[in-house]
């Protein structure tokens, strides 16, 4: 069984058909962030990733009920996540659990873990902890066609769990 990344969560592996394998970030800097919501619920995301037809894939998968991340992709690998290829080769996804129109998805466990999860990944690859790095979906540039995490997304509340979090580790 590979290793994860980040520690005591499990290894969901995406096809092999779905990300691309390198060796970051020595082949690519990482220096973004981005967030997704998955329109669709965990284990739908997660089977998605491992269908090998799909062509996208996230590293991250972060569940709403109680905060439960699985990882999909290795950090060293590029996951086809956010529909640009440069933007894929420098970040790290986190797909998020939930329905953009619908605010009840982003639970407070939600935050704190996917939270929690940025803070590490900022302090491991010395990524700015700020909105040029941590990014929506929504703001990768053409050919993108997504809008998530949309407007229910709540950037005040995650960017202060974010800073919290990097500051206590």
């Amino acid at each position: 069984m590979a290793t994860i990344d980040y520690s005591n969560f499990i290894y969901l592996p995406a096809s092999s058909n779905n990300y691309t394998v390198a060796n970051r970030p020595y082949s690519n800097l990482i220096d973004k962030i981005i967030i997704h919501v998955a329109q669709g619920s965990w284990s739908s995301a997660v089977n998605w990733f491992q269908n090998s037809y799909a062509g996208v894939s996230a590293h991250y998968t972060v569940r709403s009920s109680d905060g439960f991340v699985g990882q999909s992709v290795r950090e060293k690998d590029i996951a086809w996540h956010a529909g640009n290829w440069p933007y894929n080769q420098n970040s790290i996804g986190i797909e998020h659990e939930g329905f953009v129109d619908d605010p009840k998805w982003f639970t407070e466990a939600m935050y704190d873990s996917s939270a929690r999860l940025t803070a590490y990944l900022c302090n491991k690859y010395l990524i700015p902890i700020d909105r040029d790095h941590i990014i929506g979906h929504v703001e990768v540039p053409y050919p993108n066609d997504h809008y998530d995490p949309g407007y229910n997304w709540n950037w005040y509340k995650y960017m202060d769990y974010v800073l919290y979090y990097a500051t206590i580790v």
